[in-house]
């Protein structure tokens, strides 16, 4: 059984590779599997607190995931000014002084114009857990991008033709669409390894990244300042 939701973006959404350095790196087009765990993980942890979400992030790590692009992505390219910590000595009396160095880093911002889909495996028995999660999460992606649940979720015998598996390495892919390079939890992904308060393991430890084509998803128009992407035919 397929548990599917559907979520239109409230605001801007961005998420870079994992690999992506602070200065810069594209946006990817859709959240990837690793970011609606962690979503579905925070809900967890707001709703019924950490200790049962502890119990309930096996569950989490090991849904299988499929996805559906919103009809159309705009993404705005631009550079903006950042501060981040100064790692050299200054004087204090020097124009640029204090506990932070000014500098310029590579940003996109994507606006989804039509809804996400984002389809779930499931047994009977996690329908209404996973129901109760995705009505609670209210942001996808990094913080502020955030998202709002369209109709109530529905259940599906098989997954519809218009999403694509991001779960599972696909053995084929279409030629007529988007390569996204989007991670996951590995099966060995611990609840401290994912839990980044705790800072116990290395970040980005136990995670996988697959390579997935989006079907029917091309880049139609672009300039210096932005990317449309649309999906063709419907």
């Amino acid at each position: 059984m397929w548990l599917i939701a559907e979520y239109e973006a409230a605001s801007l959404f961005s998420l870079k590779l994992s690999s992506a350095t602070a200065s810069g790196g594209k946006t990817l087009l859709v959240p990837t599997p690793y970011a609606i765990k962690m979503a579905l993980l925070d809900a967890a942890c707001r709703i019924h607190g950490v200790a049962v979400a502890e119990k309930e992030w096996g569950q989490i790590r090991d849904l299988q995931i499929a996805i559906r692009p919103a009809e159309h992505v705009v993404v705005t390219n631009l550079f903006q000014k950042v501060l981040k910590p100064r790692r050299g000595e200054i004087g204090l009396c020097d124009p640029d002084a204090g506990p932070f160095q000014k500098t310029i880093g590579y940003r996109e911002y994507a606006q989804w114009v039509g809804a996400l889909g984002v389809a779930f495996k499931v047994g009977e028995e996690q329908v209404a857990w996973l129901s109760e999660l995705l009505l609670n999460v209210n942001y996808l992606g990094k913080r502020g991008g955030f998202v709002q649940l369209l109709p109530p979720t529905r259940a599906a015998d098989t997954v519809p033709s218009d999403f694509v598996a991001a779960t599972n390495t696909p053995s084929t892919f279409a030629i007529n669409g988007t390569l996204q390079v989007l991670d996951d939890c590995a099966p060995s992904l611990t609840f401290a390894q994912a839990n980044i308060y705790e800072q116990k393991e290395k970040i980005g430890k136990g995670r996988v990244a697959r390579q997935i084509v989006l079907p029917k998803y091309r880049l139609t128009r672009s300039s210096k300042s932005f990317s449309l992407y649309e999906r063709i035919g419907g």
